[in-house]
């Protein structure tokens, strides 16, 4: 549902809203990645997590975002390095800009997810307890690869942002899975093969 509380959260991220923005806070599944100053982490999750949704032929409407937990860089763009990273792998992350946790998205997001432990903690913290079940590590979606934390790259070299993205991408695919074994009915059948 979109309140006015979220319209002014939009307009005061990036001044507008777009026609793709309002048909997302009416999506049936919303998800809201978490690392501390929205500008490497979770703007590559979301951005990650948007490709291979927009990839798969869906029924179900997914609307992904991505937020800080600190307010360090409100309004910047990504990292560079982030920006370069996904742009490799055909990921387009330019558009989003930082913003800062609000209350109203515990409330708004059906998964919240935090890229460490320290901003799991902090997240439990803002949250009303009746929340909690939506907030969870991200790579809880990606128990294969033994990882608990998607590391911070800020203060490393490029390769830290290609892990980065390697680490979410997995994720991304076992949150999908999470989110169509919830919505099971939702998933469009395959297209017909016309050519034939």
């Amino acid at each position: 549902m979109l309140t006015m509380d979220r319209l002014m959260n939009v307009f005061s991220r990036n001044n507008s809203l777009s026609d793709q923005e309002l048909v997302e806070h009416d999506a049936d599944v919303s998800v809201l990645f978490v690392c501390m100053g929205n500008i490497c982490r979770s703007p590559t999750a979301e951005g990650a997590f948007r490709r291979l949704v927009d990839d798969r032929s869906l029924k179900i409407s997914i609307r992904a975002d991505s937020a800080g937990t600190h307010a360090y860089h409100i309004g910047h763009p990504p990292d560079d390095r982030a920006r370069s990273a996904a742009a490799r792998r055909g990921i387009d992350i330019s558009g989003q800009r930082a913003r800062k946790v609000a209350d109203m998205d515990f409330e708004t997001f059906d998964f919240v997810l935090a890229m460490d432990e320290m901003n799991l903690e902090v997240l439990l913290e803002l949250s009303p307890p009746n929340y909690h079940d939506r907030i969870k590590l991200l790579m809880d979606f990606a128990p294969q690869l033994g990882l608990r934390e998607v590391p911070d790259p800020y203060y490393g070299g490029a390769n830290g942002f290609e892990l980065v993205l390697d680490l979410v991408e997995e994720a991304s695919h076992g949150l999908l899975q999470e989110i169509l074994e919830q919505f099971p009915a939702r998933e469009k059948s395959p297209r017909p093969n016309l050519d034939n």
